[in-house]
């Protein structure tokens, strides 16, 4: 099937085709027509699969049927929450390239860079906000953008939000919308939490489905070196050295671990920058263009990264610490292997590494391939697979006691990021964990 079959008008078909595109992807096939109908919807999909083009191009062809060119200031009509300032601006961009021969108008709220630049440009008036929920709330506590007058409203990368705490921030949102709106709600993973969120906004939502839940892309090869922890700074750097790696995306656990590696990989000769909460705005668009300009080989991020960085054709992503969430290790090797391209994810593992490992595999429902010989200090991969089925054993074991950790309601992936004044990454209330 072509765009020409959707239903999409000559505005939209002219800006698809400008970017090359003729035919949809599943996602895009699947939600568009029920997009354009007004129904609510429930969709998964993996990164990487063409979502955003599929809300945008139904959203911007149902605000442009009712457009009034007499109406001063603007009407917020569209609202669009995602989890970070990356994603916003990826989503921004892409209303802003569909929307070109419309007379739609759009703002993008974020933390990072300054609120009273933001008022001004939300008191002048547009059709869609892309927003980070934590700006968006500081916003509508001072009063700075209405929106009573949404029509649709869309969560992307649902899960994440809620990994990030954000589930407060939303339900406060939500009491500034009307009850009669569209919703649409995307998510890679479906959770409990996700679904009960969906429960609570959704109207008789139709859902839509295009790849497994938990699935890798078949365009990923996937490696795990066995190594020493001490080591694996070493290992990395010669693996971008050796075979001349161009452009890697390095995936740390902590902001100072970020900062600490970057540091490193400039001694050793990598071309790197850092990516993470810390990062003010301007320090971290500038680290993304030199890492897509290719005037930086390695950047090393945080999970902050995991969902919103659209990086044409990257090539490898390498895990230097295994996640805290597992469901995170697919978002995060989803950096690659996109629209049909190939890619490698390699995840560099210690002993101490072997329970995140195995939770992994276990979401994963198989076994990732080993590298036995990686050159240096031997670290035993069965020691490796011993541990991960003793840590196994262990909470198996302990299955029936009661467990601290649902008395203190800390997200998962607290301990990647702490708060910061921007409140784009994590809510004010969650104070940070020293590493």
């Amino acid at each position: 099937m072509s765009f020409d079959s959707l239903g999409l008008t000559d505005a939209l078909l002219k800006a698809v085709a400008d970017q090359g595109y003729s035919t949809p992807t599943p996602i895009q096939l699947k939600a568009i027509p029920v997009i354009l109908e007004g129904k609510d919807i429930l969709a998964g999909a993996q990164t990487g699969t063409g979502k955003t083009a599929g809300f945008s191009l139904p959203l911007l062809q149902r605000l442009a049927k009712d457009f009034d060119p007499k109406t001063r200031p603007r009407k917020v009509r569209a609202l669009i929450l995602v989890p970070t300032r990356e994603l916003a601006s990826q989503v921004f961009d892409s209303i802003q390239t569909y929307g070109k021969y419309l007379p739609l108008t759009a703002q993008v709220i974020v933390g990072g860079v300054s609120i009273n630049v933001q008022t001004r440009l939300l008191r002048q008036g547009c059709d869609i906000v892309v927003a980070t929920p934590g700006r968006l709330t500081d916003h509508l506590f001072q009063k700075h953008v209405n929106l009573s007058d949404v029509e649709t409203l869309i969560l992307d990368e649902a899960d994440r939000m809620l990994d990030m705490g954000f589930l407060p921030d939303i339900r406060r949102i939500m009491t500034y919308l009307p009850k009669k709106r569209q919703t649409l709600l995307f998510s890679a993973t479906m959770p409990g939490d996700i679904k009960a969120l969906a429960d609570s906004i959704l109207n008789n939502p139709v859902q839509v489905e295009i790849a497994k839940q938990n699935a890798t892309a078949d365009t990923v090869s996937e490696l795990i070196y066995g190594i020493s922890k001490e080591n694996k700074r070493e290992l990395l750097s010669y693996l971008i050295g050796s075979n001349n790696w161009q452009q890697v995306l390095v995936f740390v656990r902590t902001k100072h671990g970020a900062d600490r590696l970057e540091k490193q990989l400039i001694k050793d000769g990598v071309r790197a920058a850092s990516l993470h909460g810390d990062k003010t705005q301007a320090a971290r668009t500038k680290a993304l263009e030199l890492f897509k300009s290719g005037k930086v080989t390695a950047l090393v991020a945080t999970d902050i990264a995991a969902r919103g960085l659209d990086i044409e054709e990257l090539p490898h992503v390498i895990n230097f610490d295994l996640p805290q969430v597992a469901e995170d290790y697919i978002h995060r090797i989803g950096r690659t292997g996109r629209a049909g391209l190939k890619g490698a994810a390699i995840s560099l593992v210690c002993t101490e590494d072997a329970y995140l490992l195995g939770a992994i595999e276990k979401l994963l429902k198989r076994q990732i391939p080993r590298v036995n010989d990686t050159g240096y200090e031997p670290i035993s991969l069965r020691s490796i697979d011993a541990s991960k089925k003793s840590a196994t054993a262990n909470k198996t074991s302990t299955q029936g006691k009661k467990d601290f950790r649902h008395h203190n309601k800390k997200k998962p992936g607290a301990k990647n990021e702490s708060p910061t004044h921007s409140r784009d990454d994590k809510p004010k209330q969650r104070s940070p964990t020293k590493r």
